[in-house]
């Protein structure tokens, strides 16, 4: 197993459990315990966990990756409703859209009315919540499962051939520096492949996720025409991310409230 897919591996048993020791993770990952020290060495540097006596613990609290155990697609569900209510704003009858794998893009899938429209997907609660929907045509790129979503060189080739007219990403993290992070690398081709087929490419990610980073960069910020967020951001942030030339779309006690255009 090279590094990366180890730093990986320890990132997942960190988001399940919240702190593991180099004893576990020597055995499941199968390597030294020396190697194991120097992968957590390596990660603290990237301020991704703290390694403490015999182990680590997360370095940000409430910091979760997309693939991750039930609980985070019930987190925020009030925030993600407001992404989900601006992103149908964006969605008109005949469109042809792609819906990122997670939680706030589930949340788009929940509320979408059953109306003329083409759906591009690999997650698989986003495609059971949608399959009832008789109006909307579904496309999955198929792929081997990972958790809740289908991923694969083929089903990222397969998704490079269409032609999107408006896809919507999810990100463990919004960094001025880093952009859009994840930490499972099986997920960057099909977030690449979506980023490249689509027209124009937005971001959904609630407030809490803005500042935070995590293992793997599959987007520039400069990529998407806008991230769109909720009214929980807070106002430094808001003026942080507009001098850096990023547009934010979210929801305040005015109609809609955003930074650097128009929805």
């Amino acid at each position: 197993m090279n590094a990366l897919r180890r730093y990986e591996k320890i990132m997942e048993a960190l988001l399940a459990r919240g702190e593991v020791t180099v004893a576990q993770l020597s055995e499941s990952l199968g390597v030294t315990g020396k190697t194991i020290r120097a992968d957590l060495a390596t990660l603290e540097q990237k301020g991704l966990l703290v390694r403490v006596h015999g182990g680590a613990v997360l370095a940000q609290k409430d910091q979760f990756g997309i693939l991750t155990p039930p609980e985070p697609l019930r987190r925020n569900l009030k925030e993600k409703g407001e992404i989900a209510e601006l992103a149908l704003r964006l969605i008109e009858p005949g469109d042809i859209i792609g819906l990122d794998g997670g939680g706030t893009t589930l949340e788009i899938a929940r509320r979408l009315d059953n109306m003329p429209l083409t759906v591009v997907t690999n997650d698989l609660n986003i495609i059971g919540e949608l399959a009832r929907r008789d109006e909307i045509r579904l496309v999955v790129p198929g792929g081997y499962r990972v958790r809740n979503l289908l991923v694969g060189p083929e089903a990222a080739s397969f998704i490079k051939k269409l032609n999107i007219r408006k896809t919507f990403l999810s990100a463990t993290g919004v960094h001025l520096e880093y952009g859009l992070t994840v930490y499972t690398s099986d997920l960057v081709p099909l977030k690449r492949a979506l980023i490249e087929a689509s027209q124009t490419v937005y971001a959904a990610a609630d407030h809490t996720k803005f500042g935070r980073y995590a293992l793997l960069t599959f987007a520039r910020l400069s990529e998407v025409e806008a991230m769109i967020t909720d009214g929980g951001i807070p106002p430094e942030t808001v003026e942080q991310f507009k001098a850096a030339g990023v547009r934010l779309l979210y929801e305040t006690k005015s109609p809609i409230a955003e930074k650097g255009g128009s929805v």
